[in-house]
């Protein structure tokens, strides 16, 4: 199991940006990717984004593409940001950070075993 802790969220306006940051505590020499999701109440947990262990792949769900950037502290690469840009109400969420052991890619949601406790974004109209 992976510990991950969320923070950066917020409350911002429509068209603002906001920086999530998602640090991973794990077992020495483990690998895994890592995602955020989001959920609002009453939905079902949504794919975001995920990265590879090396950063060297990623995947967006299309809804946030060219909005949204995930990446990795290539210094310490048990950290992973998604960086969110134009935002609107519609992404207003609990964002959380999941980790996976699996290496099959793209990864699916089931593969995500370790999830962190969420953080919340609102964005103002």
């Amino acid at each position: 199991q992976v510990q991950l802790v969320e923070s950066g969220g917020g409350l911002v306006q429509a068209g603002d940006s906001l920086r999530l940051s998602c640090a991973g505590s794990a077992p020495p020499h483990s690998s895994y990717a890592m995602a955020w999701f989001r959920q609002t109440p009453g939905k079902e947990r949504e794919f975001i984004a995920a990265i590879t262990w090396t950063g060297d792949r990623t995947s967006y769900v299309d809804s946030v593409k060219g909005r949204f950037t995930i990446s990795k502290d290539m210094a310490n690469k048990n950290t992973a940001y998604l960086q969110m840009n134009s935002l609107t109400p519609e992404d207003a969420a609990v964002y959380y950070c999941a980790a996976t052991f699996r290496g099959s890619w793209p990864p699916r949601r089931s593969d995500f075993s370790s999830w962190g406790q969420g953080t919340q974004v609102t964005v103002s109209s």
